[in-house]
């Protein structure tokens, strides 16, 4: 009698001869071409942009109640868990105008713009795309929102991504939470996190580890008082070109930007403070709201930036601006 039988044998041949395979790595072009249908994500912040998450905002919106006034003039309610920033109640007709003529500049460029199938019930902030989705290499993270009132929009973001046939590379889970405003691409082997309310060092440590299998340092960079995203604070305009904030950047954060050798524009006291919450279309070519100084924009094409401004402002009132409202899913390398 045989030590195994022969179909053991048989077996044993058959799957030596067709082995698995784990080069190259699920984010190589050619496998999430062959596999996946296109070289979806991100590993930088300028890239000729290519498709983008978004979210038109809608009925959702209606769930502020005017009546509930806030000591400090916004709108909110604790117990529900919405609020809304704006001193005066939103105007959702504006906004869907605002957002539309966003929408249009961006087509106008050449982006894909794919929305949010639908919103989940009262989550009135959905069109913050960005918070829900990160871009990376062959695909996309499903953050983790930490308030009550971002909480669910996680679903409709996966739901929808499921539908393009975007791979899902983590989705932040256990008592993680991290959302896509405080996460920046630096270049393609260095990302930052600020680390926040929004984000806490656990979602941070989860962000960390997806970096870490793709071979990308990820700098966590804490940020001051109820500061919630870094992209409030600090925007990639080109591969070696940003504009910052520098009375609310950490110091050592602006000496690792420079020694990456990025440029900075500092903002100006004459400019909107969304203006930084910009969008790069491709690199040196920049989506900004309106707000933007005479002096900045001096400094802006000195170093060759081209510059297309929209109306956002009744969008920004509810507390997010250009940046924030797009989640981008595919993005060329530079």
């Amino acid at each position: 009698m045989g030590a195994i039988t022969e179909n053991e044998w048989r077996y044993n041949q058959l799957i030596k001869q067709f082995p698995s395979e784990p080069e190259p790595a699920f984010e190589d072009e050619e496998q999430l071409t062959r596999w996946w249908g296109r070289k979806w994500g991100c590993t930088n912040d300028v890239g000729r942009l290519r498709v983008v998450l978004m979210h038109r905002p809608g009925d959702e919106v209606n769930v502020v109640d005017t009546a509930k006034r806030l000591d400090n003039n916004a709108f909110g309610d604790t117990q529900a868990g919405w609020y809304w920033r704006g001193d005066e109640p939103p105007d959702l007709t504006a906004m869907q105008a605002q957002h539309d003529a966003y929408v249009a500049a961006l087509r106008a460029e050449g982006v894909e713009v794919v929305f949010i199938d639908a919103p989940a019930p009262g989550r009135m902030k959905t069109c913050y795309t960005r918070d829900a989705v990160v871009g990376i290499g062959g695909g996309a993270m499903v953050m983790r929102l930490g308030p009550r009132i971002r909480r669910g929009e996680e679903l409709p973001a996966t739901r929808t991504l499921a539908k393009i046939g975007c791979p899902i590379l983590r989705t932040i889970s256990g008592t993680g939470v991290a959302e896509g405003g405080s996460f920046c691409w630096l270049n393609s082997k260095v990302a930052a996190t600020g680390v926040s309310s929004r984000t806490n060092d656990e979602g941070a440590r989860q962000i960390e580890e997806v970096m870490r299998s793709q071979g990308v340092e990820l700098i966590k960079v804490p940020l001051t008082g109820y500061r919630l995203h870094i992209d409030g604070l600090f925007v990639m305009i080109g591969p070696d070109l940003a504009i910052a904030n520098f009375t609310l950047l950490p110091y050592w954060f602006i000496e690792r930007l420079n020694a990456l050798g990025i440029r900075l524009i500092e903002l100006h006291h004459e400019d909107d403070g969304a203006i930084i919450n910009s969008l790069a279309i491709a690199p040196y070519r920049m989506l900004m709201p309106e707000g933007v100084s005479g002096y900045t924009m001096d400094r802006l094409a000195l170093h060759g930036v081209e510059v297309i401004t929209v109306p956002y402002d009744k969008v920004i009132s509810g507390g997010g601006g250009l940046h924030c409202s797009t989640a981008p899913l595919i993005r060329d390398e530079v």
